[in-house]
């Protein structure tokens, strides 16, 4: 193999794992839906249709700066967790079933709003859910 043909295949080589790399690495940039709801009277309502093949949803209450983590539990209740790292007062982000997590320092959270690695302390906010008429009603109180 003379040389242009040997640097022609290893231009390729490295195009080819570099494109694998790329979209391996934007699979896991991919983000959830984000479910957005008024908020009247302290509550944001959503309907458990959202639940679809699912049991997480993400809630944007209309004017708020963080999102509200919203899970379907096994018995059918539903826990409403506000996604404000208690550290810094960063927006947390899913990490699949393992939880929350703070891009800001590091802290983690696991799926009850628990603190797994500091340098957060306290656990996230939890909020009253019911259902009433097939809606969920969480309460911001």
């Amino acid at each position: 193999m003379d040389r242009r043909d040997f640097v022609k295949q290893s231009c390729s080589l490295c195009l080819a794992v570099g494109a694998g790399m790329l979209v391996s690495s934007l699979s896991g940039c991919a983000t959830l839906p984000v479910y957005k709801a008024a908020v009247a009277n302290n509550t944001v309502t959503v309907p458990e249709t959202i639940f679809g093949a699912t049991n997480f949803q993400l809630i944007q209450p209309k004017n708020q700066y963080y999102n509200i983590g919203l899970k379907k539990e096994a018995n059918g209740t539903y826990t409403a967790l506000l996604l404000k790292c208690t550290h810094a007062d960063n927006q947390l982000t899913p990490a699949g079933n393992n939880g929350y997590k703070c891009d800001l320092h590091g802290s983690t959270f696991n799926n009850e709003g628990q603190v797994t690695t500091g340098p957060a302390e306290r656990p996230l906010k939890k909020y009253a859910t019911e259902v009433i008429s097939n809606q969920i009603i969480i309460h911001l109180t």
